[in-house]
């Protein structure tokens, strides 16, 4: 009952918060800074700095994570964090996302950033941008809640089936001794998905955690046994 109430109190701060502080900045064009760089946000795309699963899981990627040298297959980029910032590790990074919106978005960042040569950005629903390819590292934020997106900004929240045909198709794209980070909530469904990965044959443990007011975010490292 306790934990109901703080996450119930921590749920009303963030909407609050929210509300009189950020909301010019939801679903506008605006810039934003990401571990120390700058990130353009296109309307209809997620924006990291809002809803700090992106910013976490960028800050918590290191050279243990991403192998110098590693191909690199950043999932659902989005506005593009993550494949920027594999980038400092590597020059072989690959960035895919199915809203069009996110795609422009993640190739301006790539310029902004000045790592055109070594990200490239695909549009397609999840491995389709992507077939007969194999990578060492692949990233994903997946959408934590089930149900029918909305829109194309709420594919980032919602999605009915992503997970389960992620993990399908993982073993014909993860080369051997690879590994594929996967950032999760307590606020979404963190059981099942993991539940999900064990069955399919994945080794899984936490590579970095971090608990928050309303939830604790956990990134996974998933291995073939």
């Amino acid at each position: 009952m306790l934990k109901q109430t703080i996450r119930f109190w921590g749920r009303l701060w963030y909407r609050t918060r929210f509300l009189l502080f950020q909301r010019h900045r939801f679903d506008r064009l605006t810039l934003e800074w990401v571990v120390g760089r700058p990130f353009l946000i296109l309307p209809q795309v997620f924006n990291p700095a809002l809803f700090w699963t992106s910013e976490w899981m960028a800050h918590a990627l290191n050279e243990r994570l991403i192998p110098p040298g590693a191909r690199v297959l950043d999932m659902g980029t989005g506005s593009g964090v993550g494949a920027v910032c594999a980038a400092q590790w590597t020059n072989r990074v690959t960035a895919v996302d199915i809203n069009p919106a996110a795609v422009r978005c993640a190739r301006i960042n790539v310029l902004l950033n000045e790592v055109e040569d070594c990200v490239t950005v695909r549009e397609g629903d999840l491995f389709t941008a992507v077939s007969g390819e194999t990578f060492d590292v692949i990233l994903f934020n997946p959408p934590y809640f089930s149900g029918q997106p909305q829109n194309a900004l709420d594919r980032a929240f919602r999605a009915e089936d992503v997970i389960e045909r992620f993990v399908d198709q993982l073993h014909g794209h993860l080369n051997p001794n690879g590994c594929a980070l996967i950032l999760l909530s307590s606020e979404g469904d963190e059981s099942r998905f993991l539940a999900l990965f064990r069955q399919h044959g994945c080794e899984v443990e936490v590579a970095a955690q971090r608990p928050l007011p309303t939830e604790t975010l956990t990134l996974y490292a998933l291995r073939w046994k």
